[in-house]
């Protein structure tokens, strides 16, 4: 199309009738003007007065009464139209040159193609709603057929490349990591750099900088053990995004104005000592406590998210939590479903399949604020490993050397008790009772936060020492020969801190369990767990004598309870998975080892069960065997196992009771749920002892399972939905178990 004369001579009279008709306006107005200006002169001069009459009538002969009103009205109308005549013919002029650069008209026709289905609908809301964020403007979209199918071809997927287009370059959404070469990590001891990471200008990054360099020499000395014990072994360095999102500004940052005032530190000290871990293992960090840092760190194109990253992820690696996760959903759009497999988050409370699956949760009542986002379930990591279905991430406590240890114990004071709660809110409700019978038997201390006008409400025999630094607070536990819990917080860092500086833990039995159930503060939460006292990590793993669980609403039961503990001798003691090597060993190992990045490949049992024979004949294998001393089948040894981590070696194969979970099972044997090794259990072959009638697979989170009354057997079909967690009172489930370090409970003996 060529514009001709008349389209011309109609464009030039429409912006010519603008300008006349604004002349007309102006002199209108000066007319009022002048006018205004008379009226106001002053009545007492007769010959003004005279002249101010003669002039309005005049104007009056000359025009009817509102006419100039009028004439100002019509004038702005035209104004106005001629303004919109204007924008439209920008816009066609826009698509013209379009066309005239990128082709004919005929070449931006939307495509009919099998292949690409959603092409025409994307391109209909295109044009309905390409303005609604700028990110589209940002990747050349301007109104037009042609920059729809450019964008949609070439920035998304959903239509088919434009034959006339340049393709040097794939869709974005298709672009792969790029494949630099691997550079080997080096352990480093040297914090400066990471502190200056960390940044400043919060008392939450203060309190994290100030544990990294209190922590400083014990983690040079652990990245020195774990040099030594890994040998030269390669270590990929690997690229890392810390996107640190409860303390944005975006997610309201409650800790921060807490971190003086007695308010939660736990995750704090989780964070600082992920940070540390990772630099010390020799990785390359960028750090991000905002969302404006995220944006730039990921090349997000400006805008509101709907637009896909402009290239391949920067990162090999994403730490982050719940509210980072979703500041990322919010500006990474469509491109966070490609790359979420390189996210890890950081998870405090676990976060279990049936609540992960966002299609299973809606439908089952296992939809909540939290989960849904459909990852692999071992990408959510854990302060403790309470749900084996996550990965546990840990943090660490200080280490004490054997001079410390002997001066400890030389100077506990036998007698002293230290309160763990540090809000005035958490004595009340009932505390009143026991801690009478405490007083009886010991000194109780408090570490209470107050402002100096309004001292806590705390029983009068309680010495308060306010809120402490932590080397004070290290001195208090150190001479204390008791730590006891109030029931709050849950699970948090001190009660390890407090045994590793030779203090007893004593913490309340919850009868009935606390759960999302039955308890507000896990209502919401994306699990189904069950918490029998406190501070289940402590009470399972470490156990007497250095944690004792009661009943504290049992005065005899409380009160037998402090005699024994001021009786009983105990060295300061810290599980191998809460120091500085038990967490770099960790990390390390699901760093070089984990990667779900890759699909896994399908795993057909009959292609390792049956081997070829000298007649010809096909042999068939049994792929589990009893287990010497063992209820468990383990591996068959004269079967090549398939790659995997864990290893095979590592696996136990266990039959739950019915309503039993794969956790409880695996626990009682002594050993723990391995989720990953669920893909080689599910199949006929894992169940030649059961007998089944039926055998079907169905999408459950209690699968693969039989019940012995109907002799049916179940597998699973949604490899998400694999669940330690899961538990029915009608089946009994296949349990892949698996061996693990002593002290280190996320690796097998083989994982390293």
């Amino acid at each position: 199309f060529i514009p001709g004369p008349s389209f011309l001579f109609t464009f030039c009279l429409c912006v010519e009738s603008r300008g006349v008709l604004r002349k007309i306006s102006d002199m209108l107005e000066v007319i009022l003007k002048r006018m205004d200006t008379l009226s106001k002169l002053d009545n007492s001069s007769t010959s003004d007065a005279r002249r101010l009459d003669e002039l309005s009538s005049a104007i009056n002969r000359f025009q009817p009464a509102g006419l100039v009103e009028r004439i100002q009205a019509i004038a702005q109308n035209v104004s106005n139209m001629a303004i919109r005549v204007e924008q439209m013919l920008q816009k066609f002029l826009s698509v013209f040159l379009s066309v005239l650069r990128d082709g004919t008209a005929s070449q931006c026709e939307v495509p009919r193609d099998s292949r690409f289905p959603e092409c025409p609908g994307k391109v209909d809301w295109m044009r309905a709603r390409w303005t609604s964020d700028p990110c589209y403007a940002f990747y050349g979209v301007d109104g037009s057929d042609c920059s729809f199918l450019i964008y949609l071809s070439e920035v998304e997927w959903f239509c088919p490349p434009l034959p006339w287009r340049n393709h040097t370059s794939t869709p974005t959404q298709h672009t792969q990591q790029t494949n630099s070469p691997k550079r080997q990590a080096a352990f480093r001891t040297d914090l400066s750099v990471l502190l200056d990471q960390v940044g400043g200008g919060k008392e939450s990054l203060s309190f994290m900088k100030r544990r990294i360099r209190r922590l400083a020499p014990q983690w040079a000395t652990a990245a020195n053990r774990l040099g030594a014990k890994l040998g030269q072994r390669w270590r990929d360095q690997k690229k890392i995004l810390i996107h640190v999102g409860f303390l944005t500004e975006e997610s309201g940052d409650v800790f921060s104005p807490k971190v003086l005032k007695g308010g939660p530190l736990g995750e704090m000290v989780q964070w600082a000592d992920i940070l540390t871990a990772l630099h010390v293992l020799g990785h390359n960090l960028k750090i991000s406590m905002s969302v404006k840092e995220l944006q730039g760190f990921l090349g997000v194109p400006p805008g509101r998210g709907s637009c896909p990253l402009t290239g391949p992820l920067p990162f090999d690696l994403i730490y982050t939590d719940y509210h980072g996760l979703q500041q990322m959903k919010q500006h990474m759009g469509l491109s966070l479903k490609k790359h979420k497999c390189h996210i890890r988050v950081i998870d405090t409370f676990g976060t279990e399949p049936a609540y992960n699956h966002e299609e299973y949760a809606t439908l089952h009542g296992y939809r909540t604020n939290w989960g849904y986002w459909n990852l692999n379930a071992r990408q959510y990591m854990t302060m403790f490993p309470h749900t084996p279905d996550n990965s546990f991430m840990g943090f660490v406590s200080e280490e004490l050397n054997e001079t410390e240890k002997r001066s400890i114990q030389q100077n506990k004071v036998n007698n002293m008790a230290v309160v763990y709660g540090k809000e005035a809110s958490m004595w009340k409700q009932g505390k009143d009772s026991f801690l009478e019978i405490l007083h009886k038997y010991m000194e109780v201390h408090g570490t209470v936060y107050y402002e100096t006008q309004r001292p806590p409400e705390v029983p009068a025999f309680v010495k308060n020492h306010g809120l402490l630094p932590q080397h004070e607070l290290q001195q208090l536990l150190r001479k204390a020969k008791l730590f006891i819990g109030f029931g709050f917080p849950y699970e948090g860092p001190a009660p390890l801190e407090a045994i590793a500086n030779g203090c007893i833990f004593l913490q309340p039995k919850f009868q009935p369990p606390h759960s999302s159930l039955n308890h507000e503060f896990f209502r919401g939460k994306p699990t189904s767990r069950e918490v029998f006292s406190q501070h289940p990590y402590a009470e399972e793993y470490i156990g007497r004598p250095y944690v004792m669980t009661v009943d504290y609403n049992n005065s005899l039961e409380f009160d037998s309870a402090v005699k024994e503990i001021m009786r009983t001798k105990v060295e300061p003691y810290l599980p191998y998975e809460y120091t500085c090597e038990g967490m770099l060993e960790r990390v390390h190992a699901y760093i070089q080892n984990q990667d779900f990045c890759v699909p896994e490949p399908p795993f057909i049992p009959a292609n390792f069960s049956r081997l070829g024979s000298a007649s010809g004949s096909r042999v068939i294998r049994p792929l589990f065997v009893p287990l010497p001393n063992s209820t468990a089948l383990g591996w068959a040894s004269n079967v090549t196992a398939p790659a995997a981590w864990p290893p095979l070696s590592s696996l136990r194969l266990l039959v739950s009771q019915e309503g039993q979970s794969c956790v409880e099972a695996c626990q009682s044997a002594g050993f723990i749920c391995e989720p990953a090794h669920f893909r080689f259990v599910n199949n006929k072959e894992a169940l030649l002892e059961v007998q089944c009638e039926v055998v079907d697979s169905e999408i459950n989170h209690i699968l693969p399972a039989f019940s012995v009354m109907r002799r049916e057997c179940s597998l699973q079909r949604e490899p998400l939905l694999f669940s330690c967690a899961g538990h029915s009172p009608k089946y009994r489930r296949l349990c892949p178990c698996r061996d693990f370090l002593r002290g280190q409970v996320a690796l097998c003996r083989d994982c390293l």
